[in-house]
């Protein structure tokens, strides 16, 4: 059984950091990409960043230059380092990995992050 928890999430004012953490345990052979998503109430969840095994990332515009996804595979745990928060990046945030068993989709149940004006 693999299971995937996240930490880090909490209030913060406009322009501090975070760092997320997602850790994934179980029966892991290996893990592919590993991503982090978002999610507001009435809005669909979007992908903000995500990491493949070979370390290539990719952002959703409104986090680049703000946000850096890494991962420690020794660890099986990914983190999104979250700076110059901005109260619009408020939501519950979900990490979600690719591995090559099935059901090959799990996700954590997320962690709340609140960035107040």
């Amino acid at each position: 059984q693999v299971q995937l928890v996240e930490s880090g999430g909490g209030l913060v004012q406009a322009g501090g950091s975070l760092r997320l953490s997602c850790v994934v345990s179980g029966s892991i052979y290996s893990i592919n990409t590993m991503g982090w998503y978002r999610q507001t109430p009435g809005k669909q969840r979007e992908l903000v960043a995500h990491i493949t095994s070979g370390g290539t990332t990719n952002y959703v515009e409104s986090v680049k230059g703000r946000f850096t996804i890494s991962r420690d595979s020794a660890k099986n745990t990914a983190y999104l380092q979250m700076n110059s928060l901005k109260p619009e990046d408020t939501a519950v945030y979900s990490c979600k990995a690719l591995l090559p068993t099935p059901p090959y989709e799990y996700w954590g149940q997320g962690t709340q992050v609140t960035v107040s004006s």
